[in-house]
């Protein structure tokens, strides 16, 4: 998860205009221990009553202002550990707001924050945070601006309150930071201080408003000449217990109901050199604690699902691509290809299966090992290596009296390479990544399903084209390959990302007898870094060969995708309003026959008020265009013009009542949209807070695609019927989260999702001609349509041509009635420092109805009275590390 550090530590982006603004501090000296330091948060210590850092100066509210409250602070070490220790004085003590949350959760309470540049590269680095209420946070900086919230490092540290305000202090074990003394004595610092009432923010250092960079504008800290990188090793073992009680068919020999899982493991974290980590895992763990949202996806594109599994998610910022040098990076329909999406690995099996009456699938492919390799060579090159291997998989299946095991995933190795470095102090830089997925087939039968060897390459890199650092150009350039059987490679070539069938497709040609698949991609971007006017431009590419491979995500390829965007953001609070921005594009995209599929211009507002409540419109004109994706594989067809409007609307987040509202509107475009979303966060204590999110969606889409079959007479059609009708689809659902923090290492969270979507078609029809928005609707002269049912499903058989010799193409109602409640207990708690303990319960709910009309009363009916899956696991581990 990228962010910006900067207003209550993270701000989503930031367009730049300099400023003057003076700042704190140039170094900050750390002192050597005399005796052992004892983390209470007490402040007893001699090394903290030595003269303190006080050069703080607010970014937030007053920018360039001397801070409301004073605070001291203090850096120390000795030969294992680095200690932090703060006063944070407030004249109103009674004001802090101390809120416990579970650890990375962000809330309104005031922070401490520190930050530290280890390699002094003005680039990278750490962040450790802890709030009044003793609630810890950290992760790691990336490209100037950014951070990762996913690295949890191995640490502590202790608050108090007392009359004067409050103290902190903390202990980092130099095992868990990455430094290199033999290039650089000195480290990067930066500390910022909270006060949640007034929205405070007090630096060391800041960025001033509309300006980039933060890692760079760190203070020295120096001392630390004396300090060697210590001996790297931590080993987490941990074992799980797991019990299943799941719905099954009657008679099934492979589930009676119950399932009971035992598992044993162990992470490895060994400091291969003093800038370079290996993280190793035998047997891994990758049970979720939290489940993914329900959806109802009725397009031609695989949803995307975060990654949650802690081996994958730490450090996984290093293999990002295709975004370093700017802070800012726009797109409008650009379907920018994820080269490495590490869900891919453990995923599912996909193979197929013969008839069968019963089968037992598994439902992840299990990871016999994985390795990473992360960090820097040479002083100068951030390297990240994955390697891992997944177990040959078999499903049992039974069909009669008959039972046998059938292959669904061969062994399969997974291989990512990602280098990349920066010169001239970040004025230049350029990276590499590759990707490789190979697979060892037991069973031909599966080397017409999967692909045999997929590769991706890419190279990026950018450069500032002025000495200030105002504007910055980058590029990303990369080329897929695949290889396969031939029956492989035309399924591929058909899927629901090239389409290479397309009767009307100039720009490919659709090869049988190929074995391989190969394509390329690229995007440049220009952005103003720095100013109150902003400015940003990019083009990219996806041509129709193009695959993100078997370690990547992609949405769509041959197109051709540009925008040109400007704004203006006035930042300096005034009565009216603290800030104020408005900015505008004109966008559009083609496809390599030069079509154009998407344009528009669109222009959004956001404002903040001085009591910190938000809001931003947006609004979209979309002229008409060409559709190359509404036939599936058939000839491309128009887009009527369109317009949206979206609004939202957000209270202070620091009050304990917070809402959002927020509303969608689409006019036009072949149907109509609306949504509105609302959320609201009670906060009673400082140790709960309740959530609920309701969604409402109303859908009309006048053509939805619903098949196609071959016919020779319907030569406007390119010897194809294309079917499609009009579908009114109402979805509700909501996001219920419950979190009691009762210590800062003991939380209970729950997380409920009840979701119900019902589809109701009308109105079929077959398209008349290509290029073209017209539809001929079965039941018009020369056409009929007909209703019939058996086995309690109703059927509809369309006539082209009503009583002539064609015959009638018989569909089943595909109306819809969805109903789904998924939800999680997790109690987690972090005995010691690294080591924890998790208790699960995980309960899903599905309902599934031919019917079109949505009910609400019917369908929460329906979905309490369903049978659940309940799920119970227990995760004990235990970090072993120095």
């Amino acid at each position: 998860m990228r962010k910006r550090i900067l207003c209550a530590g993270i701000v989503m982006m930031s367009v730049a205009r300099a400023a003057e603004a003076p700042q704190g501090i140039a170094a900050v000296a750390a002192r050597r221990v005399v005796s052992p330091v004892r983390i209470d948060g007490m402040l007893r210590e001699p090394e903290w009553h030595t003269p303190p850092v006080t050069a703080f100066l607010q970014r937030e509210p007053d920018q360039g202002q001397q801070p409301t409250q004073r605070t001291q602070f203090w850096v120390a070490y000795d030969d294992a550990n680095l200690y932090v220790a703060a006063r944070m004085e407030d004249a109103h003590p009674d004001s802090i707001i101390a809120l416990l949350s579970r650890r990375d959760d962000q809330t309104s309470s005031d922070a401490i924050n520190i930050y530290l540049d280890p390699y002094h590269d003005r680039k990278t680095g750490y962040y450790f945070s802890v709030t009044a209420a003793g609630s810890e946070s950290d992760g790691v900086l990336f490209n100037d601006d950014w951070d990762d919230n996913s690295w949890d490092g191995v640490w502590e540290s202790a608050v108090q309150r007392d009359a004067g305000g409050w103290t902190m202090e903390m202990r980092i074990p130099l095992s868990q930071l990455r430094f290199d003394p033999a290039r650089s004595r000195d480290w990067g610092i930066n500390v910022r201080r909270f006060i949640g009432r007034r929205n405070e923010q007090d630096y060391l250092a800041y960025t001033p408003r509309n300006e980039s960079g933060f890692v760079s504008r760190f203070p020295t800290l120096t001392g630390l000449g004396e300090v060697q990188p210590p001996a790297r090793f931590e080993l987490t073992p941990y074992v799980t217990a797991r019990a299943e009680y799941t719905q099954h068919p009657v008679g099934d020999p492979f589930n009676n109901g119950s399932r009971y899982l035992p598992g044993v493991g162990a992470d490895l974290k060994l400091g291969v050199t003093p800038s370079l980590t290996l993280d190793a895992t035998v047997n891994p763990d990758f049970g979720q604690v939290e489940v993914d949202p329900a959806v109802v996806n009725l397009s031609d594109v695989e949803t995307y699902y975060q990654e949650k599994r802690p081996f994958f998610v730490e450090g996984l910022s290093i293999f990002n691509f295709g975004n370093g040098g700017a802070n800012n990076y726009w797109g409008f329909n650009w379907s920018a290809p994820t080269l490495f999406y590490s869900r891919r690995i453990g995923r599912a099996p996909e193979g197929s299966l013969p008839d069968y009456e019963f089968v037992d699938m598994p439902l992840g492919t299990h990871i016999l090992g994985a390795g990473k390799l992360t960090g820097k060579l040479g002083g100068d090159w951030n390297v990240g290596v994955i390697e891992a291997v997944t177990k040959r998989e078999y499903a049992d299946i039974q069909f009669g009296s008959a039972r046998s095991k059938v292959e669904v995933e061969p062994l399969t190795s997974y291989s990512v390479l990602r280098l990349q470095r920066d010169f001239n102090d970040g004025r230049q830089g350029f990276g590499v990544l590759g990707t490789l997925t190979k697979r060892f087939f037991a069973d031909d039968r599966l080397r017409d399903e999967l692909n045999a060897e997929a590769g991706v390459a890419g190279f990026d890199g950018w450069t500032f084209l002025d000495q200030d650092k105002v504007y910055v150009t980058t590029l990303w350039v990369a080329g897929s390959s695949i290889r396969g059987s031939r029956e492989r490679m035309l399924t591929l070539q058909t899927s629901s990302g090239h389409y290479f069938q397309r009767p009307d497709l100039r720009s490919a040609r659709l090869d049988s007898s190929a074995t391989s698949m190969q394509g390329l991609a690229a995007r440049m971007t220009l952005n103003k870094q720095k100013g109150a006017a902003a400015f940003n431009a990019a083009v990219g590419v996806i041509s129709p060969g193009f695959e993100s491979g078997d370690l990547g995500f992609i949405w769509r390829t041959n197109v051709v995708n540009a925008h040109v965007g400007a704004g203006y953001t006035w930042s300096t609070p005034t009565e009216y309003y603290r800030s104020f921005e408005i900015m505008t594009a004109l966008f559009g995209s083609a496809n390599f026959d030069g079509d154009v599929t998407w344009a528009g211009v669109w222009t959004g507002l956001w404002l903040e008020l001085p009591n910190y409540y938000s809001m931003n419109l947006t609004l979209a004109y979309n002229p008409s265009v060409m559709n190359d994706r509404r036939t599936r594989g058939g000839p491309v067809t128009e887009n009527p013009a369109g317009r949206e409007l979206d609004f939202r609307l957000a209270t202070d987040s620091r009050s304990r009542t917070v809402l959002q509202l927020s509303t969608m509107l689409y006019f036009g475009g072949g149907g109509t949209g609306r949504s509105l979303d609302a959320s609201l966060e009670v906060k009673p204590s400082s140790t709960l807070s309740v959530s609920f999110g309701p969604t409402l969606e109303r859908d009309e889409t006048d053509a939805m695609w619903l098949g196609s079959y071959a016919d020779p007479t319907a030569t406007a059609t390119c010897r194809n019927r294309y079917l499609f009708a009009h579908l009114n689809q109402t979805t509700v659902a909501a996001n219920l989260r419950i979190n009691w923090t009762m210590s800062p290492t003991l939380s209970l969270q729950v997380f409920v999702q009840p979701l119900i979507s019902s589809g109701d078609y009308s109105g079929f029809k077959e398209l008349v001609r290509p290029r073209s928005f017209d539809f001929r609707e079965y039941g018009a002269p020369g056409t009929s349509i007909a209703t019939s049912a058996s086995d309690g499903t109703t059927r509809y058989a369309l006539d082209p041509d009503g009583a002539g010799p064609l015959l009638a193409y018989v569909i089943d109602d595909p109306d819809f009635n969805i109903r789904s409640l998924r939800g999680n207990a997790v109690l987690r708690w972090e005995y010691t420092p690294g080591s924890t303990l998790y208790l699960v319960w995980t309960q899903s709910r599905s309902d599934y109805e031919a019917i079109g009309n949505f009910e609400l009363g019917r369908s929460m009916d329906r979905l309490v009275g369903s049978h659940p899956d309940n799920i119970f696991m227990l995760k004990l581990t235990y970090w072993w590390g120095q």
